[in-house]
């Protein structure tokens, strides 16, 4: 006669053997595949749990299916009715960018291609130089304002953005703000009630309900984006909060970061892209009008740079964000320069980084030496080794805490976006990047690379691989969990 307690131990084992062959059955990433039964079978109950509350895959669940059909639609009805000229922009680039097609290529789909030959591009460096430019910009709005943000804040800049907003409702301009409702959630109380009342439609990406708290907090919308009257755009790495701005008396520590302002068919693009979002989370059926994507102004020929945007998340039938960084990396014929302040980059972006280095391209990496997190940050030394031993160069941060996500090929491509070098930007979050194909960015982009890396520890390879067997034993070991940081 079986026990109670041998009774309980097969309905145990069980439930271990459908947990594994779900994660098998569920869990595209190989990498990612064993680290979650590596975490099932050596700790049984929190490696299920974990995996329960974390891994479950919403690419293929109904809620990103059904966002996924309602952006097919507006795609659609974009290509249809307003981008008529996308075509003519991607031939263009076609014509004048043929060393790029492959970019290019990837990145144009059945319904939109993301591809935009008459823009205004400003680089903008930390958030002193980004606030000013965006409260100039909000200001001069006649008809809409979008913003979407990971992360807002309420206080001081959170609040001079937000009372322009208010102000610019009353006039009757319309707002939308979709914010993360993890990320941002000191403004989910008094903040956004405020914003409501005056009118600003305001709402959360996902909101956090406890029922499904661990997996609304796993995928993140990390965008940062906001769109004025659809011909002028901002998009990068920098949050609304104060601690971005390096005030002459700081006592905080320095941040240092970039961002895109973009004037032209590019924000058509973002527009785009927030109005898939905004659908989403606002339940709303919002529509491509003349109104969001309005006639351009006259622009300086002179001027004009080519910007393609890459966006993806978990509604995306391929991680773009990932292949477009990849084939970025791939066109470099003299040097690679990338900032990240999480480097967790996975095997393809591995392989793209050595085969680059050892073709003779100079490769630098730029990477905090100040982490929020020790487990990441120790997953991201255990790759220096292999990075080290190719031929790239790494340097450690010091002056403060770089947040900038930034990539420079040959002086000729800059990559700015909202998008880490980690598994969560290319897989869990909700993310995009502005690749522009223009000389003068690079240029001022790859300057200040070098600017930065005047303030940051260069590691040295030979002492770095003779170091401590324990410490390099401790970092693989956090790197066996990295597909899941």
């Amino acid at each position: 006669m079986i026990t109670l307690w041998a009774l309980l131990q097969i309905i145990y084992i069980l439930v271990v053997i459908v947990v594994c062959l779900r994660i098998i059955y569920d869990t595209d990433s190989f990498s990612k595949s064993l680290a979650y039964l590596l975490l099932v079978v050596l700790l049984p109950i929190f490696g299920m749990v974990f995996y329960l509350s974390f891994g479950i895959n919403y690419r293929k669940r109904k809620l990103y299916s059904k966002k996924l059909i309602i952006d097919d639609e507006l795609s659609k009805r974009l290509k249809k009715d307003i981008l008529g000229q996308s075509e003519t922009a991607l031939n263009n680039a076609r014509t004048t960018l043929k060393e790029y097609n492959k970019i290019i290529n990837m990145m144009t789909t059945e319904t939109i291609n993301s591809i935009s030959d008459i823009n205004e591009v400003e680089l903008l460096l930390n958030g002193e130089n980004k606030f000013p430019k965006v409260i100039e910009t909000l200001k001069k709005a006649k008809h809409h304002i979008h913003i979407e943000y990971y992360i807002f804040e309420n206080d001081t800049i959170g609040n001079q953005i937000v009372d322009v907003l208010i102000e610019k409702a009353k006039e009757g301009v319309e707002v939308r703000f979709i914010y993360d409702d993890f990320g941002s959630r000191s403004v989910r109380g008094k903040m956004v009630k405020r914003m409501r009342k005056a009118g600003i439609q305001a709402f959360p990406f996902h909101r956090v309900i406890f029922i499904y708290l661990a997996n609304r907090l796993n995928y993140r919308n990390h965008r940062k984006i906001i769109i004025v009257d659809g011909s002028e755009a901002f998009v990068g790495g920098i949050n609304v909060s104060d601690k971005y701005i390096n005030y002459p008396d700081r006592e905080q520590m320095y941040w240092r970061d970039t961002h895109l302002y973009l004037k032209g068919q590019s924000a058509y693009i973002l527009q785009h892209t927030f109005m898939c979002d905004w659908n989403f989370c606002a339940n709303d059926r919002m529509g491509p009008t003349v109104d969001y994507f309005p006639p351009l102004p006259e622009m300086n020929s002179n001027n004009n740079k080519v910007v393609q945007i890459a966006a993806s998340g978990p509604d995306s039938r391929v991680p773009t964000v990932l292949y477009s960084l990849i084939q970025v990396i791939n066109q470099a014929k003299e040097e690679v320069l990338i900032t990240t302040p999480y480097f967790i980059p996975g095997e393809s972006m591995m392989d793209a980084i050595s085969v680059a280095a050892l073709g003779g391209v100079k490769v630098k990496l730029l990477v905090p030496g100040i982490s929020d997190s020790k487990l990441v940050n120790a997953a991201a030394r255990s790759y220096y080794n292999d990075l080290l031993e190719v031929g790239v160069e790494i340097y450690v941060y010091q002056k403060g805490f770089v947040h900038a996500k930034t990539l420079v090929v040959d002086r000729k491509i800059a990559v700015v976006g909202t998008a880490n070098m980690d598994y969560r930007s290319f897989d869990l979050n909700f993310e995009v990047n502005a690749i522009v194909y223009d000389k003068g960015i690079a240029s001022a982009l790859g300057d200040a690379f070098y600017e930065d890396i005047q303030f940051a520890d260069y590691i040295e390879p030979k002492e770095w691989l003779d170091r401590n067997m324990g410490i390099q034993l401790m970092e693989k070991a956090a790197r066996l969990m990295s597909p899941l940081l």
